[in-house]
């Protein structure tokens, strides 16, 4: 699927006319004994099965037969496949398997429970929803059956783990699967312009399904991977899940143009972390960006001495206030997220301060003279900070979303989207500084709700309920809730569906140390 006209789909200038699962084949066969994949060495702490890795080889076999998988259930190309897995090897592989069947990739948050999934997934029309078993104490598969029932067009619920319930397709066996016979998709016309993933965002007015293509993915990816002046063959180490177009920019996109091996680390366990770092060698740290300015105040400086540490902000409004790691880092690179319309990779000076943003082109790397322009940035007469150019989507999703009455993102005049956060700039050193979030909008650790949706679903449980947001400085804003009865509240809204965060803000304070948005 190319959105807008296909006779008007120019080939991509920066990434080519490659799709994401073409740079990752070409890469295999380049190096197909180089290691690939790591899972996280306490996996099994948090979800079933052995930590697995994965060379090259192993890898496009695992990704060639998930697309084999795929097209067996006889899925329709470009249908949409959801997404909540952590941060294990099967959320990689499950990706570019999807991508390698011709279908699009629709990561879901993994915090996200029944109502956010619903909705989301209902919005784009999703045909299959790919899980596990457990996360933590969680059951992610019997959530993955609750949400295909109420979501129409769904026709496979498949899970990796084990104890799976009834109609859930289990895949454990997919990746040690004989090599399948027929891995090859029909090629396509200019395949960097089709859709590979849908992210979505949160407005004011609910769940938004913002749909890029190969190309635009690659484009975010490109600007991180030449803003930190990232290798070849180098070995990442990432916190951050690839549910978000950020969390794809720093990891997913970046790994393959680099034939990088990553490592993945389930968030957040300092002591494994530091473990992984250490065992690994890992030149580059991928971390949330409130987590690497917490990792300041932690002496561990000589276990983490990286080149480089990519670090991911979901509230652009907390970078300005940061620190930085401790210890020999070299490049340090903030990548400031925009909601789901950009992230904007800048590298901080010698004084390890955030280096400002400018209205205008974004050009990477920072100061060199032949740097590309992956975006523009500009400011609109409501004060807000809007974007465009090579990551930005320039087309609304599904097609003809414009005319449904529901939430859709909008492209204004000369393709500039407004994200929504409102920003100044200095009349003297031109300098643009992010001052707030955008309205309507609560933010909790990268979880964005709709303020008015909050009010709604606490009034409704209980209407003499109470919940406010409030700032904090490492998740952006935090919960807190008082009712009658407290535990009460906390279990009618996870009986809801709701994100468990909403929930949380009811839990017991009275006990010392208890964060009401944990």
């Amino acid at each position: 699927m190319i959105l807008g006209d296909p006779a008007e789909a120019t080939p991509a200038a920066l990434t080519g006319h490659l799709s994401i699962d073409e740079v990752f084949r070409r890469i295999a066969a380049r190096q197909p004994d180089a290691l690939a994949l790591c899972d996280p060495p306490n996996r099994e702490a948090f979800t079933d099965g052995a930590p697995r890795r994965f060379t090259y080889a192993a890898a496009e076999l695992a990704v060639a037969a998930t697309a084999a998988r795929l097209r067996s259930m006889a899925l329709p190309p470009d249908s949409v496949v959801g997404i909540q897995l952590p941060n294990i090897a099967e959320n990689i592989l499950t990706t570019l398997g999807v991508l390698q069947a011709g279908m699009i990739a629709a990561p879901l948050p993994l915090l996200w429970r029944r109502a956010d999934a619903v909705a989301a997934l209902s919005r784009v029309g999703a045909k299959a929803l790919i899980t596990c078993g457990r996360v933590g104490a969680f059951d992610h598969g019997h959530l993955a059956r609750q949400i295909a029932a109420e979501v129409f067009s769904i026709r496979y619920v498949c899970s990796f783990g084990a104890s799976l319930p009834d109609g859930v397709v289990t895949l454990d066996g997919v990746f040690t699967a004989a090599e399948p016979e027929t891995t090859d998709r029909e090629p396509r016309s200019n395949a960097a312009a089709h859709v590979a993933a849908i992210t979505f965002d949160i407005g004011a007015e609910g769940v938004i399904a913002v749909a890029r293509s190969h190309a635009e993915l690659l484009a975010g990816g490109l600007g991180v991977l030449l803003e930190s002046r990232l290798a070849e063959r180098t070995t990442m180490l990432s916190a951050v899940l690839p549910s978000s177009f950020a969390g794809i920019s720093v990891t997913l996109a970046p790994w393959l143009l680099s034939g990088s091996a990553l490592l993945l680390h389930q968030p957040f366990d300092v002591d494994v972390f530091v473990r992984q770092r250490r065992e690994r060698r890992c030149e580059t740290l991928i971390l949330p960006g409130p987590v690497a300015a917490s990792l300041a105040g932690i002496d561990v400086s000589a276990a983490l001495a990286p080149s480089r540490v990519i670090a991911s902000w979901h509230s652009p409004e907390l970078v300005a206030e940061s620190e930085v790691l401790r210890g020999p880092a070299a490049i340090f690179i903030d990548v400031s997220s925009f909601g789901e319309a950009a992230a904007v990779p800048a590298r901080r000076g010698s004084s390890g301060r955030p280096c400002p943003l400018a209205l205008g082109a974004v050009t990477t790397p920072t100061g060199s003279a032949g740097g590309i322009a992956i975006a523009e940035l500009a400011r609109t007469e409501a004060g807000t900070l809007a974007a465009r150019g090579a990551m930005v989507p320039r087309h609304a999703y599904p097609p003809g979303a414009e005319q449904s009455g529901l939430p859709c993102f909008e492209i204004g005049p000369a393709g500039l989207v407004d994200t929504g956060y409102p920003c100044r700039v200095d009349s003297v050193t031109g300098a643009l500084s992010i001052t707030g979030r955008p309205a309507g909008i609560v933010s909790v650790g990268g979880y964005r709700f709709p303020q008015r949706e909050l009010a709604d679903r606490v009034g409704r449980a209980d209407g003499d309920a109470k919940l406010a947001a409030l700032p904090d400085p490492l998740l952006g804003q935090r919960l807190i809730g008082n009712a009658a009865d407290r535990r009460m509240m906390a279990a009618v809204l996870a009986v809801a569906g709701l994100n468990p965060l909403l929930a949380g803000a009811f839990r017991d304070r009275s006990r010392r140390g208890t964060s009401a948005a944990a």
